[in-house]
């Protein structure tokens, strides 16, 4: 018999339960997503097993029945042969894990992350064996369990530890209704390469893949690429896209800012149809001294304390100069910050590729409070549009939840509607839309204040958002600064002064 929807969500939530006590609910996923994949990846390969054995008998060769399997998983290595073991539990998933990646090297190397399954003082034996019989206690077989079900569950639980993570769940987590917006910006369209060069735990992508899919395109022409510093969320986006039953994507690891890892043979960085990001706000440690020399920086080198320019120029590089498209989020600060960034403010508006500027509800995000943005470059913008830049405001598109606010459905449509059509779908002010001139700007030197350009009766608000903005991004900065310096002090045997933000 399958498994509803329901009851999936309802038992991976009992396996998150079952962590709960030693594990902090910020880690839950480094423990239950490589056991779900574990579980799936072993269900899976013992029903195609059995329909090899239903082909050719329980004698089927063995090169015959490995055109059956997806992956290889070697002898021992199956959920039914180490779960049942008596002693040593957490040593021998551990390695029953390493020994699946060593089989599958080019498709599952390093997928399951660095949680330490044997560590006693992290993961006692006693939640390590209740979250393997919640585990149990459900066949995540094909026969069972569709892509699309295990996939939707898969980001449930995704929604769920990022509620429970706090501002953790910002490195892995965006909100969906963000996603869901930028993703229908873009338009991606089947057959198109889409890339996240800050791809957490794959939410854009598989975005993408649901967007084209209830528009009636085929997802598997679609080419999805990432990259992810972090080594436990990027084998969380890989196992997220092959949930999703998506079979061309390539998910690499490392700092993309410091070392892209997809580039053409020629070394230089490869070219997307579509390149969406939520990057990392304002960071600091970026590899600023390595980026005179870099052909990213083609509008000036950002300041050493900021990367937001950083992943711009980063991803305008990676956008197809042949009707390609770019989306990021970002804070407030790049519309209006001076220095460094103002020149390259300038290079990007003069460059003409700087469709729209959208401004987010405040609150939405769960690394911050600060109130974001999105940007939208083109490669070959609409003729109505050139020399020209869109500014929207969906600031009061949201409704007040409980640790956040959202944005509904309705909102998006609303804010998507002006960004398609240059003007406030219900005519009433609710999304406030100007198209301004590159002249205009230029006479406001360059600066994309969204208030600047709106002059309606909200006008003075988006003023005020925006000086708030500058406030809490500068506030936030000065926190992230006396506390790696009081780290230091201490450190250093200077002095124990506690932690600055007590």
């Amino acid at each position: 018999m399958g498994i509803t929807q329901t009851e999936l969500e309802n038992r991976l939530l009992a396996a998150a339960n079952a962590l709960r006590g030693p594990i902090d609910p910020a880690d839950f996923k480094n423990y239950v997503f490589p056991m779900l994949f574990w579980k799936w990846l072993s269900d899976k390969w013992e029903w195609e097993h059995d329909r090899a054995v239903a082909d050719f008998g329980e004698d089927v060769d063995p090169e015959v029945e490995d055109d059956y399997h997806q992956f290889a998983i070697p002898d021992g290595a199956l959920w039914s042969q180490v779960t049942t073991k008596p002693t040593i539990l957490g040593v021998a998933v551990q390695k029953a894990m390493g020994r699946i990646e060593q089989a599958n090297p080019d498709r599952l190397a390093g997928i399951f992350g660095d949680a330490a399954w044997g560590n006693k003082d992290r993961l006692p034996e006693a939640n390590l064996v209740n979250l393997i019989d919640v585990m149990d206690s459900m066949s995540l077989s094909p026969d069972h369990v569709s892509n699309d079900l295990l996939g939707a569950a898969y980001e449930y639980l995704l929604r769920d530890f990022a509620d429970n993570s706090g501002q953790k769940a910002g490195e892995f987590f965006t909100p969906r209704s963000v996603v869901r917006l930028l993703v229908n910006i873009l338009d991606p369209q089947p057959e198109e390469s889409v890339y996240d060069p800050a791809c957490g735990s794959g939410g854009m992508l598989v975005e993408t893949i649901n967007t084209v899919r209830e528009h009636g395109g085929d997802v598997r022409t679609l080419h999805l690429y990432g990259q992810e510093v972090n080594l436990t969320t990027s084998g969380i986006a890989r196992m997220n896209l092959l949930l999703h039953d998506i079979g061309t994507y390539d998910i690499v690891r490392g700092d993309t800012l410091r070392n892209p890892g997809l580039k053409r043979p020629d070394g230089h960085i490869q070219t997307f149809d579509v390149v969406i990001a939520n990057p990392p706000f304002s960071l600091k440690n970026w590899g600023h001294d390595l980026w005179a020399a870099d052909p990213r920086s083609f509008c000036g080198i950002p300041p050493k304390t900021n990367a937001d320019m950083s992943w711009i120029q980063h991803m305008v590089t990676s956008m197809n100069p042949d009707g390609g498209r770019v989306g990021v989020v970002m804070p407030h600060g790049v519309l209006f910050r001076g220095g460094a960034e103002a020149k390259i403010r300038q290079c990007l508006i003069e460059d003409d590729r700087l469709e729209a500027v959208i401004g987010l509800p405040p609150n939405l995000f769960y690394s911050t409070s600060i109130p974001a943005c999105i940007l939208v470059f083109r490669s070959q913008k609409p003729p109505a549009r050139k020399g020209h830049v869109l500014f929207v405001d969906g600031a009061a598109r949201f409704t007040k939840a409980k640790n956040r606010n959202e944005m509904m459905p309705k909102d998006i449509a609303a804010i998507l509607a002006a960004y398609e059509t240059a003007d406030d779908p219900d005519g009433d002010g609710g999304v406030a839309v100007r198209l301004a001139s590159h002249s205009e700007i230029e006479a406001n030197g360059w600066d994309l204040n969204i208030g600047r350009y709106l002059k309606t009766a909200a006008a003075d608000e988006v003023d005020l958002d925006t000086a708030l903005a500058a406030y809490l991004e500068a506030r936030e900065n000065r926190i992230a600064a006396e506390h790696a310096l009081f780290q230091r002090l201490t450190a250093a045997g200077i002095a124990d002064l506690g932690d600055p933000n007590e």
